[in-house]
């Protein structure tokens, strides 16, 4: 069962709490229910309290009003979809009311559910498939779950089929290397490595002339945690983008912002700054079984304008879902 509540071990601060429970073999697990089921399990809590405050206005059997809609407004705000989403949403219902009365609840649920589904699917493009390897970045601040991500990344690539390696290029935490050897080990990939405080555009070098090398399809780079504000970082990762682009056209494919969602609109804000320097191209949200407020996910697209690609619902290896926009809306709204 998916677990709804904190994870620690998502945190990817040790070895220790990188690893899993002895009855997970190298690959990921098959779901032990279905995709939609899983999602709306992890989102339960966020549903919860939504759910809440929106059933008296689910209820009605009169045209709604704009007293109906500030609630709904409230609601919304709650499950943090933010307030620049939440205006946007609230407006275009409103403009719906003008030219034609919403008769009810259920309508407005349905008028509420194709506005957020149509938020979450506006930024999203065809994910890039380049001719192997691939190469895929994991970048973010440390505690959000990235080498975590790795490491279910790899498995989840595994699952279809795909040869995958881990590149461990974050080098400046001390357990980081270590922490991503368990998750290599537990999803049976290879990793490539260096000592800690080694060179990361090194080790990234050695990881894609040894993909190239063995025909592999996917390469995951654990990268160092990092603020944008961090100028010597932030330049190391320019460094580790252009040794990928010298030897892979077009590399990095994919540069993946790994987020916590229990942080929501604070996330939200380090996560806009970030995204101007870093080249992301897609976000995964971690955590998302462990917060009521998993409206930030709507937020993600409509303020940073990038597609959310993965949720993390839970702590085991196959615990790492494609994001689907129908998926979560259905389960987060009914």
């Amino acid at each position: 069962m998916i677990r709804l509540f904190g994870n620690r071990k998502e945190t990817g601060e040790t070895p220790e709490e990188a690893e899993l429970p002895e009855s997970e073999t190298a690959a990921a697990e098959a779901p032990k229910t279905g995709f939609f089921e899983r999602m709306r399990q992890a989102v339960t809590r966020t549903r919860e309290s939504f759910s809440s405050r929106i059933e008296g206005i689910a209820a009605l059997t009169r045209t709604v009003n704009e007293q109906d809609l500030e609630e709904l407004e409230s609601a919304l705000i709650t499950s943090d979809l933010g307030v620049q989403t939440t205006n946007a949403v609230l407006e275009a219902l409103r403009d719906r009311a003008r030219r034609q009365a919403i008769e009810g609840g259920e309508e407005l649920r349905a008028l509420l559910k194709t506005q957020l589904q149509a938020i979450l699917e506006a930024p999203r493009t065809p994910v890039p498939t380049p001719a192997p390897p691939k190469i895929t970045f994991l970048v973010g601040v440390n505690g959000t779950g990235k080498t975590t991500t790795s490491g279910k990344l790899a498995a989840w690539s595994r699952a279809q089929s795909r040869s995958t390696l881990l590149c461990a290029a974050d080098t400046f935490r001390a357990a980081a290397i270590e922490q991503l050897e368990v998750w290599a080990s537990r999803s049976g990939v290879e990793i490539i490595k260096t000592r800690s405080g080694g060179d990361p555009s090194a080790v990234l070098y050695d990881a894609i002339s040894a993909a190239k090398a063995r025909g592999i399809d996917d390469v995951y780079v654990d990268t160092a945690g990092r603020l944008h504000t961090k100028v010597g970082l932030m330049d190391e990762l320019d460094k580790l983008r252009r040794t990928a682009g010298r030897l892979v056209p077009g590399a990095p494919h994919e540069v993946l912002l790994v987020m916590d969602a229990t942080t929501g609109q604070n996330g939200l804000q380090q996560a806009r700054l970030f995204t101007q320097s870093a080249g992301v191209t897609g976000i995964v949200l971690t955590k998302l079984d462990g917060t009521a407020k998993g409206g930030i996910a709507v937020a993600i697209a409509r303020e940073l304008n990038l597609p959310v690609r993965f949720v993390g619902v839970g702590e085991q290896m196959g615990d790492l879902l494609e994001f689907s926009p129908e998926a979560f809306v259905e389960s987060l709204v009914g």
